[in-house]
C-alpha cells in the first residue's frame, strides 16, 4: 500500500515551467519530472505536501497554487494515486534537498516539453499528465 503522493507544475512569471532533474536508482539514470513527493502521513493534505515538494526541490514558493488533476500511475499493480497542482506567482527562495538528493532545476517552454513526450525523451506518467493538463487548459482558455 502506497499512502499517496503529490506533485506540482511550477510556472514561472516568464510563462517557462520549473523541472526537476534528478537521478532515480530504480532507471539506473537521470529523469527530468515535476517536483513531486510521498505524503509524510496518510491523512497529509496533498496540497500541503505539494507545496512543501516544490520548495524542497526548487527553492521556490508559489503564490497561488490549485488542483490540477490526479492520477493513478499504474492501476494493474500500484494503489497509488497523486494529486497534481498548478503553482504560479512563484518567489525564489531556498532548497532544501535530503542528504541523498541530487536535483537541478531547469526551465522549459511547453512545446519544449510536448516535444521531448513525442520523442520518448520525457516518459515520467505525472510529468506527462500534468504538461498535457495544462497545454489543454491553455488551449481552452482555462487558466486565469
Amino acid at each position: 500500500h502506497h499512502n499517496g503522493a503529490a506533485a506540482v507544475l511550477p510556472i514561472d512569471n516568464e510563462g517557462k515551467i520549473l523541472m526537476v532533474r534528478q537521478y532515480r536508482n530504480a532507471l539506473d539514470r537521470f529523469t527530468l519530472e515535476i517536483p513531486a513527493g510521498k505524503l509524510d502521513t496518510p491523512d497529509e493534505p496533498t496540497l500541503e505536501c505539494a507545496t512543501r515538494e516544490l520548495e524542497e526541490e526548487t527553492g521556490y514558493k508559489a503564490g497561488k497554487i490549485e488542483y490540477l488533476l490526479s492520477i493513478n500511475t499504474n492501476v494493474a499493480i500500484f494503489d497509488e494515486n497523486i494529486d497534481v497542482y498548478l503553482a504560479t506567482d512563484l518567489t525564489k527562495g531556498e532548497m532544501h534537498l535530503d542528504p541523498m538528493e541530487e536535483i537541478n532545476v531547469e526551465r522549459y517552454e511547453l512545446s519544449e516539453l510536448q516535444d521531448m513526450i513525442f520523442k520518448g525523451e520525457l516518459k515520467d506518467s505525472k510529468t506527462v499528465a500534468a504538461i498535457n493538463a495544462y497545454a489543454v487548459m491553455l488551449y481552452k482558455n482555462m487558466i486565469r
